[in-house]
Order: C-alpha cells, then sequence, then structure tokens
C-alpha cells in the first residue's frame, strides 16, 4: 500500500482543561478583549475549532487557538474547563513562531457573498428578510456587478443590522427613485451615505424631494464631488445633502451638514470609514491569524 503519512500531520488529541494551556508565547499578538467579549456573546458551540498546542518540556503551549481558550474560559465562568487540542509532540520553539506566522497565508477567507449565501442555505432570518426585501425591488444579491445586481452586501447587512428593515427599505426605494436602478448606485458608499441621511433627518429628509434633486445628477458626479469632500461615505452624505438644497434661499428650509458630525449621532460614525472596499470583489476584513469560535 502506499504510504500518505507525509500528508498526515503526527498529532494526537487530546482535552486539557484551559489551566494546564500557555499562550505567552514572544511570537504570540496581545489579547484582543473586545473581541473575546463579542465572541462570547455570540458563542456557538459548533463554532469552536480544536485548539493547536506544541507540547515541549511536558508543557502544553499554545500557537493557535488563544482567544479560544479565553472566550471559552468567559463563557463557561472556569479555567478548569477543558477544550480539545490538537498536540504536536516534535516542534520546537521557531517551528511554532512559523506556523503562526504563515498558517493564514495560503487560506482563502470567505467573501460576504459566499457567507451571505450560507446562511440562506441555514435558513438564518436575517439574511432571509433582506434577500426578500432587495427582490421585491426586481433586484437580486450577487457576486457580479451588473444591472439588477447588488454586490455591496456588507453594507446591506450593517444597515439592516443597525437600524432595521424598515430603514433598509427606505434606502433602496430612495436609491431607487433617484437613479432608476443604476447598478452603480447600489456601492457601498452610496448605500450607507443615504442610510446616514434618513437616520440623522428623519422625516426632515422629503422622499419625493431627494428623488427630484438627486435624480438630476449622475453617479459619476456625485462620485467627484464626494471625492472632493472627503473620503468614504461621509463625502457622498455631503455631497448629497449639498444637492437636495440646492439654491434654497432660507435656512429653515435647508438640512444642515453639520447636523452629520453632531455628537447625538456618533454611533454612525462606525460607517464613516466603509468604502467599496466591502463590496464583493475586495471587501473581506482582516481575518484574525487564527482559528477561533467566531
Amino acid at each position: 500500500m502506499k504510504d500518505y503519512s507525509a500528508f498526515v500531520p503526527n498529532v494526537h488529541f487530546e482535552q486539557i482543561p484551559i489551566k494546564n494551556l500557555v499562550s505567552n508565547q514572544e511570537y504570540q499578538r496581545n489579547l484582543s478583549q473586545s473581541h473575546i467579549n463579542r465572541a462570547a456573546a455570540n458563542f456557538d458551540l459548533y463554532q469552536i475549532n480544536p485548539v493547536k498546542v506544541s507540547r515541549r518540556d511536558n508543557i502544553n503551549y499554545v500557537f493557535n487557538g488563544q482567544h479560544t481558550i479565553e472566550i471559552i474560559a468567559l463563557i463557561s465562568g472556569s479555567r478548569e474547563t477543558p477544550v480539545w487540542c490538537m498536540i504536536y509532540d516534535d516542534l520546537c520553539y521557531e517551528q511554532e513562531a512559523d506556523i503562526f506566522a504563515n498558517q493564514m497565508k495560503f487560506v482563502k477567507p470567505l467573501s460576504p457573498y459566499e457567507i451571505f449565501m450560507a446562511n440562506i442555505e441555514a435558513s438564518n432570518d436575517e439574511q432571509l428578510m433582506i434577500k426578500s426585501l432587495v427582490e421585491s425591488y426586481g433586484l437580486q444579491i450577487s457576486s457580479k456587478k451588473a444591472p439588477g445586481n447588488i454586490c455591496a452586501i456588507a453594507a446591506l447587512e450593517n444597515i439592516f443590522k443597525k437600524h432595521g428593515y424598515h430603514a433598509l427599505d427606505r434606502v433602496l426605494r430612495l436609491i431607487i427613485g433617484a437613479w432608476e436602478g443604476d447598478y452603480n448606485s447600489f456601492s457601498a458608499n452610496i448605500l450607507n451615505a443615504v442610510a446616514k441621511l434618513i437616520i440623522v433627518y428623519k422625516d426632515a429628509l422629503n422622499d419625493d424631494l431627494f428623488k427630484e434633486k438627486l435624480g438630476a445628477v449622475s453617479i459619476k458626479q456625485l462620485t467627484r464631488t464626494a471625492k472632493e469632500r472627503r473620503p468614504g461615505c461621509m463625502g457622498y452624505a455631503e455631497a448629497m445633502i449639498l444637492e437636495y438644497n440646492g439654491k434654497k434661499k432660507t435656512a429653515a428650509a435647508k438640512l444642515s451638514i453639520n447636523l452629520l458630525y453632531s455628537k447625538d449621532y456618533s454611533i454612525l460614525n462606525a460607517l464613516a470609514e466603509e468604502d467599496d472596499t466591502y463590496e464583493v470583489t475586495n471587501d473581506s476584513e482582516d481575518d484574525e491569524n487564527e482559528e477561533h469560535p467566531q
């Protein structure tokens, strides 16, 4: 029989209490408490990956999974909690560091589209509602930019998650009304900019006037103005307000650009740097450089 040992890691699996694991090696990064808290709040038993351990001098050194063990310790309330470990008995310190540094080099991260469609297959409510809403306008979620397609999936999900179904519905309605389905109008920048306007100005933003004023401006011109104002979707939001206000003479009739930056709406700043890198062609966020539960 053919020998396949060269393709199978020489490892064994054990359940080891967290208190007996060490993850303070110099090559390890600092723990992110915010990541630990976020993952713990969304804990899913089926998302736990085995912790990779190098056993040297009878000490169990974690070289992949330091956040995993801290998440489990937090939700279980004890460092007595055991975790499944994939144990290597033949590694030196330098090999551990090399594996840690290069383990993600050839891993292809999932795109937002792939994640979205997997959630659809899993019948998850959030994605099903977004898909249904998009399709109710005769559009579809896709990985390819084309007429009738929306590729800025992360932007759709962020708006839905942070502001709800009706906010996303109004965003789509305004964009379609203004630019009649031009697929360039469904970029992450424009989706997020319109979301900002409806959250900040609420009913003061007249939908019919928005469609009339913004519909008279091409996406190309709007983009040029936005880039002159500032980077990302905040530039688009400002450009939209300028066009919406037009040449109104009375201050009362105008929407104040300054309101976009009011401390009362500081929660919106999380979207300020989101731009077209969130679209499916290049929208994967930097992954944690290890396997972890969430």
